[in-house]
């Protein structure tokens, strides 16, 4: 036991300052990073570099750099960096086979750096989601969706697949539809329709809207209303323009047609 002892305080007395020293390495280490990081972002911010690039870089950084100081403690203990180097390679091959998927969200947030599709605060639909981009990560992509709710799509996938920019163009055409009775003049219903386009301040001049005969369906003539508008305004626009539509026919007095039920009587 009396060796056993000796043996412990010994070990004990050997790598209490290496562990302390790589204590307080890691500790320094974490510190340096914050500020490092924290340097690089007031920089670019500086310079105005993209809102998207400045957290994409940012969280590069970080990480290359945690690794560093990860094996820079583990050197500190005692362990020989060559020996663990080879451990890391093998133990990274394993790990790369395992994570392929998160390496290829890794490649495809690289892709959307290079290339920016969007950026933050665009209004894009991607992987059958729509929402305002809220934050580009390095391996997933947060989206804000209509109903408030938080979209995490993994940037592999998103980069591969075929994505709708809303917002890069500026403006926005609204599309809808609506029915008018047979009975109903076509030249005073478009006359009636434009008015409705043509009294919204929200509603751009240029392009100009327009009002056409899409089709004639089985119970009404069809006119396809083509608004445009600014993104910030697309869904103000659709629900007022149904609404006052619906209001202006009414006052013109022209019909909007609907279902009738149709009754079968039975013979007793």
């Amino acid at each position: 036991m009396k060796e056993y002892l000796d043996k412990f305080q010994s070990l004990l007395i050997d790598y209490t300052p290496k562990v302390l020293t790589a204590l307080a390495i890691l500790i320094v280490g974490l510190f340096i990073i914050k500020f490092i990081v924290g340097a690089s972002r007031k920089l670019m911010n500086k310079r105005n570099v993209d809102v998207t690039l400045q957290k994409f870089l940012g969280d590069l950084v970080s990480w290359s750099l945690k690794a560093l100081l990860f094996v820079t403690v583990i050197s500190n203990l005692g362990v020989a960096t060559t020996s663990f180097a080879a451990i890391i390679g093998a133990a990274g091959l394993a790990i790369g086979l395992a994570l392929q998927g998160s390496l290829s969200n890794f490649a495809g947030g690289a892709l959307i750096m290079i290339f920016k599709p969007f950026k933050i605060g665009d209004l894009i639909e991607a992987q059958g989601i729509t929402g305002t981009v809220k934050e580009i990560q390095v391996f997933t992509t947060h989206l804000n969706t209509p109903g408030n709710k938080l979209a995490i799509i993994p940037n592999g996938t998103l980069s591969n697949g075929n994505i709708i920019n809303y917002t890069a163009e500026g403006k926005l055409r609204v599309d809808l539809t609506f029915g008018v009775s047979y009975d109903a003049d076509i030249k005073q219903t478009k006359e009636v329709l434009m008015n409705v386009l043509t009294s919204n301040p929200k509603i751009l001049k240029d392009p100009a809207p327009t009002v056409n005969v899409s089709e004639l369906a089985d119970s009404s003539v069809n006119f396809a209303v083509r608004p445009w508008t600014d993104v910030a305004n697309y869904w103000d626009v659709y629900f007022e323009t149904t609404e006052n539509v619906k209001i202006a026919l009414d006052k013109a007095g022209i019909e909007i047609p609907y279902p009738h039920a149709v009754e079968i009587q039975k013979e007793g």
